[in-house]
């Protein structure tokens, strides 16, 4: 993935060179929203979880006539990896003079999945008075598992301000590199709007400190 972004960078060097040589003419390659999108495709962040989830069912055994009634209570402990980042096709840019205005959303979460590898049979601790586990039962937690996961990093702010700040920092870097190829010196200024699109109004450039998360999950009955 760096090499990928890297060579955007590189070739958004080069295209600024294609009038060298010509000194009557001046380069005019400028930013682009293309490439620029394809940038914040590239820059999403992954966020690994180690979590435990509790899958808990009540009077899942019923018996005869209430005898040996048993509720189903069981432990899952996986790895997940939650993908963050911004939603490109949101990312709009004026260009005026020496001024580059880009509007970028906030990030969120693109995609949650529980690590299958992390699974085994180890992963699955039964409580010894709980009813039978089924197989359904499991796929049905590792589901939840992975709803709850989303849920939690939806939540964190910290990582999701890093994966913006990502995207912004490669985006800044790309502009740097337009403005060395034809000889400008662009100023940036942001506007800042939801992970919808909606307008937050324009804020000051910031950086996020960065934090690594662990989360715990329970989860409700089937």
């Amino acid at each position: 993935m760096k090499k990928m972004i890297a060579l955007l960078l590189a070739l958004a060097a080069l295209l600024g060179c294609t009038a060298c040589g010509q000194k009557e003419e001046a380069p005019t390659v400028e930013p682009d929203v293309a490439e620029m999108r394809a940038i914040c495709e590239l820059s999403t962040m992954d966020c690994y979880y180690h979590n435990v989830a509790k899958y808990f069912e009540k009077d899942a055994q019923k018996g005869f006539l209430g005898i040996g009634k048993k509720d189903k209570r069981f432990w899952i402990e996986y790895s997940g990896v939650v993908q963050m980042g911004i939603d490109a096709s949101l990312v709009k840019i004026e260009v005026e003079d020496m001024r580059v205005t880009i509007t970028i959303p906030e990030a969120k979460v693109l995609k949650c999945t529980v690590d299958s590898e992390s699974l085994s049979q180890n992963s699955y601790i039964v409580d010894e008075n709980s009813a039978k586990v089924k197989a359904a039962d499991e796929v049905l937690a590792v589901s939840e598992a992975e709803r709850q996961l989303e849920e939690t990093a939806a939540k964190d702010k910290t990582l999701l301000a890093n994966a913006q700040q990502r995207a912004k920092s490669l985006l800044e870097e790309y502009i740097k590199n337009i403005g060395e190829a034809v000889g400008k010196e662009y100023k940036i200024d942001w506007i800042h709007v939801d992970a919808s699109g909606n307008p937050l109004g324009t804020a000051a450039d910031a950086s996020a400190e960065t934090a690594s998360a662990e989360t715990g999950a329970e989860m409700p009955a089937a």
